[in-house]
């Protein structure tokens, strides 16, 4: 049993992992339920969250106490999780007809509205699916098991940001896929400032998150991956021993410090690979390998490609 104090992380160390955030939609819909019927979306492999736009009804996630749903209410569930919403009818919500859909992988043809009933919708929401990983290494989500919500109001233009977003995807435009993501970052961002003041201890279920020493020292590994780093000099940081840093690290993140350093830095080395005119020999040593043959190696196990490859596509697209 977990008998650590339980603690938040501080507004300075979340600044520096949301500078790390990486966030893409996988699936995004509308959601049209009119009276008396009931959608039920099955679930997908990554975390999904839904926004009420209009009406009032409830939602439900597994055999778990239905949750209440006004304007401007959040939900975040856990991957794989079926979301049923419901508006109630003329018998409260018992007997409602129900209607199930499945989303599906976002494509150039196909951004969905999904409707139970033919009359004028009672309720309607932004249902989408995501990715969020901090330094393409730790997902935000990737160990919640119960559900999230939260209720914003209207001035915080959740409901503009996610249905901007699904437009974007709509248009199939240049640049379409990055103005969505962008969006959607944003949407996590005011989540995740929520955390800070927020009653609830839904905070807690982030696996970065939910030991702030641990989150500390991956800010630092995140915001500055050429940095001489070490176990001992990342413990420091964090205020622990080693071995009790290591331990801590590996059960919140689900991986070594060490292993997550390379990852940070391998994509680093991606970065810079594409976006600066760095030699692949300096970009090797600042991704903290001594040799350019050990780093293409290790950047052709992680990637797929060798580094020469990556900045002879940018000069041919330039």
């Amino acid at each position: 049993m977990n008998d650590r104090p339980l603690l938040r992380i501080s507004p300075g160390d979340l600044e520096g992992l949301l500078g790390t955030l990486d966030v893409s939609f996988v699936a995004l819909s509308e959601c049209l339920v009119s009276m008396g019927y009931s959608l039920e979306l099955g679930g997908m492999n990554a975390p999904g969250i839904h926004y009420n736009i209009v009406g009032t009804g409830r939602a439900l996630i597994g055999n778990r106490d239905p949750i209440p749903l006004m304007p401007h209410t959040l939900i975040v569930v856990p991957p794989n999780s079926p979301f049923r919403i419901e508006v109630e009818g003329s018998t409260g919500f018992t007997g409602l007809r129900s209607v199930k859909k499945q989303p599906q992988m976002i494509s150039s043809s196909t951004i969905r509205r999904f409707s139970a009933g033919d009359g004028e919708p009672s309720l309607i929401l932004v249902c989408g699916y995501f990715h969020a990983t901090y330094g393409a290494c730790a997902e935000l989500f990737g160990s919640l098991t119960e559900p999230i919500f939260e209720q914003f109001d209207v001035d915080d233009h959740v409901d503009t940001k996610l249905q901007t977003a699904l437009s974007e995807l709509v248009a199939q435009e240049v640049g379409s896929g990055a103005m969505s993501a962008a969006l959607l970052k944003q949407v996590i961002v005011l989540l995740l400032r929520r955390s800070l003041v927020s009653m609830n201890a839904w905070v807690e279920r982030f696996s970065v998150l939910s030991d702030p020493l641990v989150a500390r020292a991956f800010a630092a590994m995140a915001m500055r991956p050429s940095d001489d780093h070490s176990l001992q000099s990342l413990a420091h940081t964090a205020c622990l021993s080693r071995s009790a840093f290591a331990a801590r690290f590996t059960e919140a993140i689900g991986k070594s410090p060490m292993q997550v350093l390379r990852e940070l830095r391998l994509r680093q080395a991606m970065f810079q690979l594409k976006a600066s005119g760095l030699a692949v020999e300096l970009v090797a040593r600042n991704a903290g390998y001594a040799s350019r043959s050990s780093f293409t190696k290790a950047f052709r196990r992680t990637y797929g490609i060798e580094p020469s490859a990556v900045r002879r596509s940018v000069a041919a697209e330039a």
